[in-house]
């Protein structure tokens, strides 16, 4: 399918690598797979050749053992799942260091062992969103504690170095674990929600900024990273990243749109000049038949964004503030979550909507003085149209919470750090229980809204 093209392209690089290092076995599995996801001539005469030059690597071994005396030894061979010992004595003898198999590309045999194994039960085991028993660390963990344990798992779990049944499927569980366990943010929603934050319909907000502090790039989705780039984060590549160059010497061209978006390869090669021109306009057509959906989403954006030309733009709400001041003089209480506010009463009296309503009641709020009229007296106050805004008060509210808490948190775990150094010496662990116990206000007023455990 023409959707898989650039995964059979990475395979056939990365077979190339392998033949090129005399890594037989290696070069076949990725040879396969390259063409069983999309089969192209360069990828059917590299199989070629791999197997000529493993053929004859197996008569020259056979040759030299033929003339030579009979020893006992341990050779290392690679296969689909990692290394195998092979015990040589006469005849050859293998014994496999994994105690089962799982079926790979092409036919391969893909071995794992018991502790493999028992580790891809434990994580498949657990429910999708009980991303602390998927890591296996507390809920009041810290964050350091969380990095290690993904580091440990992914190492255990990567389908190249796991052939457990059901290993891809671990590996991702454990690395959506980690995308909301590591964000501040997301753990946050998660500890009070219980289900996963960046899924629309738990009404959760997702944080913005994604995963940008673990090295992703501008642009793309928030939040949207793979499982395989998590990996390669920490891990550094497993024959993901770009290969300097394609079959017959030419360089491989990648162009990318967004982070996991659409993604169009081209691999140069020497020779051949009307097969590669006809190639060129393949891939020519192929990269527009992919660019084609960004395309209609632009043209839809742009028919849905023309009604609101001719639209009058929405009446912004009046102006208030957390602390009385000479302007803003009069204080009210919202009718929801009952935070207090101070509003300029000739502003809510000049509002289109809001004063207008009030007038509407009998009420002018540029009669009432601090002194005498408390927020409470004029509760009742409270039409449709100042019910919404009190309602997106105390949504503001509730945000500058969220973010003082955080900044107050932010700042423990730096005066932390800060006091216990590198290694720990010197380190006065009573100012360091003494920033631990420290309250952060913010917080406790979240808590005291029921917001925040």
């Amino acid at each position: 399918m023409e959707s898989n093209r650039e995964e059979a392209t990475r395979c056939l690089a990365i077979a190339q690598k392998h033949f090129s290092a005399a890594n037989y076995p290696s070069a076949r599995k990725f040879a396969q797979k390259s063409i069983s996801l999309f089969e192209t001539p360069q990828a059917v005469r590299l199989l070629a050749s791999i197997n000529t030059a493993a053929a004859a690597e197996s008569t020259s071994s056979a040759n030299g053992g033929a003339a030579g005396e009979p020893s006992t030894s341990t050779e290392t061979h690679p296969s689909a799942a990692g290394s195998k010992h092979r015990n040589v004595n006469g005849a050859s003898r293998s014994s496999s260091k994994g105690n089962g198999t799982a079926g790979g590309i092409g036919g391969e045999k893909r071995e794992y062992t018991a502790e493999q194994g028992a580790v891809v039960r434990r994580v498949r085991g657990c429910k999708v969103t009980e991303y602390y028993e998927i890591l296996s660390v507390k809920r009041d963990c810290e964050e350091a504690e969380i990095k290690k344990a993904y580091r440990k798992l992914a190492l255990a779990l990567h389908p190249d170095k796991n052939g457990a049944p059901g290993a891809d499927e671990a590996f991702k569980l454990v690395s959506k674990a980690f995308q909301v366990l590591s964000d501040p943010q997301k753990r946050t929603i998660y500890d009070r929600s219980g289900s996963d934050p960046e899924d629309r319909s738990s009404g959760m907000p997702s944080r913005a900024s994604g995963f940008q502090s673990f090295g992703g790039g501008g642009g793309g989705f928030e939040g949207e990273l793979s499982p395989e780039d998590l990996f390669n984060m920490f891990f550094g590549g497993g024959g993901g990243g770009g290969f300097g160059n394609g079959f017959g010497g030419g360089p491989v061209f990648t162009t990318t749109f967004g982070s996991g978006g659409f993604r169009t390869t081209r691999m140069g090669g020497g020779g051949g000049g009307a097969r590669q021109q006809q190639g060129g306009n393949a891939e020519q057509r192929s990269s527009l038949v992919q660019l084609l959906p960004l395309i209609l989403l632009f043209g839809f954006s742009l028919l849905s964004a023309l009604p609101n030309l001719f639209t009058t733009p929405p009446i912004p709400d009046p102006d208030f503030r957390w602390t009385r001041t000479a302007r803003y003089n009069v204080e009210r209480q919202t009718g929801g979550m009952g935070v207090r506010y101070h509003v300029d009463p000739n502003e809510v009296m000049r509002h289109p909507v809001i004063g207008v309503e009030l007038v509407r009641e009998g009420i002018d709020w540029r009669k009432l003085t601090a002194v005498k009229d408390s927020p409470e007296k004029h509760q009742h106050q409270s039409g449709p149209a100042l019910a919404k805004f009190e309602t997106n008060v105390d949504k503001i509210y509730t945000r500058k919470l969220y973010s003082d808490c955080q900044a107050g948190h932010d700042s423990k775990v730096r005066a932390k750090e800060a006091e216990i150094g590198v290694f720990g010496l010197g380190t006065d662990w009573e100012k360091v229980k003494r920033i631990e116990d420290e309250v952060v206000p913010s917080c406790d007023e979240l808590r005291r809204l029921g917001l925040l455990r």
